[in-house]
């Protein structure tokens, strides 16, 4: 794990916190402790770490592959605006105040000071602290899944025009997305990061834990 929030679930196997020092460290690790295989299962927005992956497995002769959910698509009734960046979400927001449904991760928040005539609702796992220095920023902490219902409950509530998001893909998150279609809010979605090409990919863990299997020949 990245070790950006203090209190992640714990997994039942055997798990590191932190980085590894970048490319190299990460090919003296994977010689150190005899790595076979590695699954690339970070987030979709951890360009990062997916491009020292790939280039690490390529220098140390490691097999790699790609565990990717696949992004959301709009449905009939979504009124989406894809953006490339934070920036462009920022600029897509507009000049008019709005009232803002801000869900893009606490390291995402900084570019949204950019805009501080809006009001912001901010939902994050960690603490915002000063990540937004606007005037109106309402913060509440909380983290997938989540359900429809209570979004579209917390999006009246809070009298939400717009909601900026990431396409992380995946269900836990997605109730937010269903829930701006039913309320017809608008939806400003930040495009995915560039992965490294050339590698293996799949779309379930099943997929990952077959190729370890199919590769192996064994159980991992």
């Amino acid at each position: 794990m990245a070790g950006r929030t203090s209190d992640p679930r714990l997994m039942p196997i055997p798990t590191r916190i932190g980085g590894f020092g970048g490319v190299e460290g990460l090919v003296r690790f994977l010689h150190d402790e005899r790595v076979e295989a590695v699954v690339d299962a970070t987030h979709p927005f951890a360009a990062i770490m997916s491009r020292n992956a790939a280039e690490a497995c390529s220098k140390a002769g490691v097999p790699l592959l790609a565990l990717r959910r696949p992004p959301w698509g709009p449905r009939e009734g979504d009124r989406w605006t894809e953006v490339p960046s934070m920036d462009a979400a920022v600029h897509a927001l507009g000049k008019a105040p709005r009232r803002v449904f801000l869900t893009v991760g606490r390291l995402e928040l900084p570019p949204f000071a950019a805009g501080p005539q809006h009001t912001y609702l901010v939902r994050t796992i960690e603490p915002v602290g000063d990540a937004l220095p606007v005037p109106n920023v309402v913060a509440i902490r909380d983290r997938a899944p989540f359900d429809e219902a209570a979004e579209r409950a917390l999006m009246e509530r809070e009298r939400i025009e717009v909601v900026v998001t990431k396409n992380s893909g995946g269900a836990a998150t997605y109730p937010k997305i269903a829930a701006a279609r039913a309320l017809g809010l608008p939806v400003i979605i930040v495009a995915r990061p560039g992965k490294p090409e050339g590698v293996e990919e799949v779309t379930t863990a099943e997929a990952a834990l077959d190729w370890l299997e199919r590769r192996h020949g064994r159980s991992p």
